[in-house]
């Protein structure tokens, strides 16, 4: 391969606006609901039985329970019609797809709908966080964004099914991985459940907490105990959960969710059998009428937070199988957006009812921010968008994610693989050139036997092996190189090491691959020095502790993997009972 690699930040990424403003929820959220045509609150539920309690009358909406039961079970039948949408749980990945209705935006709208993004204070960002990627020469670079579906009690969410409690939690958590050739997505869902380390956190009062050990992983959306919650939070945790750097976060509240549902004039859903009141409000004490019907039906606002909040009177009444019919959702939601078209009429009132009761970085804080972001993603084709919960089990009510299983994925993304093995990083051969030359055959030198000195030389790592651009930096310092830089490689697929060099360094060159047996070397445009470490060299030189991406993922990752594209009625429940 041969120029220069570009090493700037993600647009949007580096220059981060600390305004220091988590600011509250927006009066404005509740002109999303009504202009977007959200319905009446329907009679019962929790938020009725809330205001009963308190001397207050008035309806109210239920969103159904929170928590994971504890049941087990088999898994719910497979996908045996023909392929329609479905995708995860993530309320949120939705409101930023749609955003490219920006394009067609005229000026009084564009600044309209700028005036509706609010962000929430980089400062809570972590600093000791993972490693950005890098872009390779032509621009190519794997993104990742943190999808959270909030349910806040704060401005009108409690009337559609916000928490109980006080403050906010995450009800829906994804983490989507945008491969680097931008046609390639997945979707990661994290059980709100699952125990983790919830590292330090900034609290509204500007104090940081403490880590916190073996904690469900929603607690850390409701650090500080704010209406607004937390997202910096849950990116700081997902990072040190997964060790892959989150380049974006979008939050949405359920204000927002059903203002977008209605706004798209619903969404196509299925059920396997019918739910009732009693089923959204465990409560309400009575079965009460029927909310949702058995079979395929359309859906928005209040009725599509009902579906995607639902837990009882379906399968085992856990979570898990909340999440399956939360992929089919989302799957559905995003397909009829595509089959709508990009025309400003169909996406302009869904992008104003969504940037309404949106929280997001600051590096999407602005209309014209989140329009890049969105058209990057314009390529991914619905059945290449997946979705995959972290492999898990029960412990109890609470959850455990499974080990080798969840370290194995989280390095086939690093390796920007897709679950199904092909390799997606945009640059689909390894980059040396095709006039490489191998290195001198001879029997290896030991670094006493080479002077280095005066040569300087950047490493880069080129697999998802951690730790071995140190390794190899030790190496070329022993024998008296100047090593300028230690970093990944733009691509994390290389087959074998290469000693690229530019004008006049051909010589040099051979005396850095004359350390790395196997090494070959290559003329590039760039000047100076780059080693690039290639599989036979993290195979040869492993690092205690550190994954490496599998050549196949398990099946506790793959078997319940669906597409977009997938059948609405197919895989949405867990286990047996009601």
């Amino acid at each position: 391969m041969s120029g220069q690699w570009d090493e700037s930040p993600y647009p949007g990424d580096g220059q981060r606006r600390g305004d220091g403003s988590t600011g509250g929820v927006r009066t404005t959220g509740a002109q999303a609901g009504q202009s977007a045509g959200v319905p009446a609150p329907r009679n019962g539920g929790r938020a009725e039985a809330r205001r009963a309690a308190q001397g207050r009358g008035g309806q109210s909406q239920s969103g159904g329970g929170r928590g994971s039961g504890g049941g087990h079970g088999g898994r719910a039948g497979g996908r045996g019609r023909k392929p329609k949408r479905n995708a995860k749980k993530i309320v949120a990945w939705t409101s930023a797809g749609v955003l490219v209705l920006i394009v067609g935006a005229g000026g009084a709208v564009y600044l309209k709908l700028n005036g509706n993004i609010r962000s929430f204070d980089a400062s809570a960002i972590a600093t000791d966080r993972p490693p950005e990627s890098t872009a390779d020469a032509n621009g190519n670079k794997p993104v990742n964004i943190l999808l959270i579906g909030s349910d806040s009690r704060g401005g009108n969410n409690s009337d559609l099914g916000g928490g109980d409690d006080a403050g906010a939690r995450s009800d829906t958590t994804i983490l989507l991985h945008v491969y680097a050739d931008h046609k390639h997505a997945v979707g990661i869902s994290i059980p709100r459940d699952s125990l983790v380390t919830i590292p330090t956190c900034k609290l509204p009062n500007g104090k940081w907490t403490k880590e916190q050990n073996s904690t469900k992983f929603n607690g850390a959306f409701s650090v500080g105990d704010s209406d607004q919650g937390n997202p910096a939070c849950t990116q700081n945790t997902v990072e040190k959960l997964t060790g892959i750097r989150v380049d974006h976060t979008i939050e949405v509240n359920f204000e927002g969710f059903a203002a977008m549902t209605s706004a798209v004039n619903g969404v196509d859903v299925c059920l396997p059998n019918a739910i009732y009141e009693g089923d959204v409000n465990p409560n309400l004490g009575k079965k009460g009428k029927e909310v949702l019907k058995k079979g395929e039906q359309t859906v928005q606002g209040q009725q599509a937070l009902d579906y995607v909040r639902l837990r009882h009177g379906i399968g085992d009444g856990s979570d898990i199988g909340r999440m399956k019919r939360q992929q089919a959702f989302l799957g559905s939601l995003i397909s009829k957006v595509k089959k709508q078209g990009l025309s400003p009429t169909t996406l302009l009132p869904l992008a104003d009812a969504a940037t309404k009761s949106m929280q997001v970085d600051p590096g999407l804080d602005t209309a014209q921010k989140l329009m890049s972001f969105a058209l990057s993603m314009k390529d991914i084709d619905l059945h290449d968008l997946k979705f995959v919960t972290a492999p898990w089990k029960f412990r109890g009510a609470d959850i455990d994610l499974v080990h080798p299983d969840i370290d194995n994925l989280w390095a086939t993304l690093k390796a920007d693989r897709t679950i199904d093995g092909q390799n997606a990083t945009g640059q689909q051969q390894d980059p040396a050139s095709p006039a490489a030359e191998a290195a001198p055959t001879t029997a290896a030198p030991q670094a006493a036997d080479v002077d280095g000195t005066g040569v300087r030389v950047a490493v880069y790592n080129g697999t998802t092996s951690d730790g071995i651009a140190g390794k190899a930096a030790d190496t070329l310092k022993t024998a008296k190189f100047t090593v300028t830089r230690t970093t990944n490689a733009p691509s994390t697929s290389h087959a074998t090491t290469v000693v690229e060099y530019g004008a006049g360094q051909k010589a040099n060159a051979a005396k850095v691959a004359a350390l790395f047996p196997g090494a070959t070397v290559s003329p590039s445009s760039a000047a100076g020095i780059s080693l690039i470490l290639g599989k036979d060299y993290a195979a040869a030189n492993p690092v205690a502790g550190t994954p490496t991406a599998p050549a196949t993922l398990p099946p506790s990752v793959t078997a319940d993997a669906r597409s977009a594209d997938d059948d609405i009625c197919a895989n949405t429940t867990y286990g047996s009972g009601g």
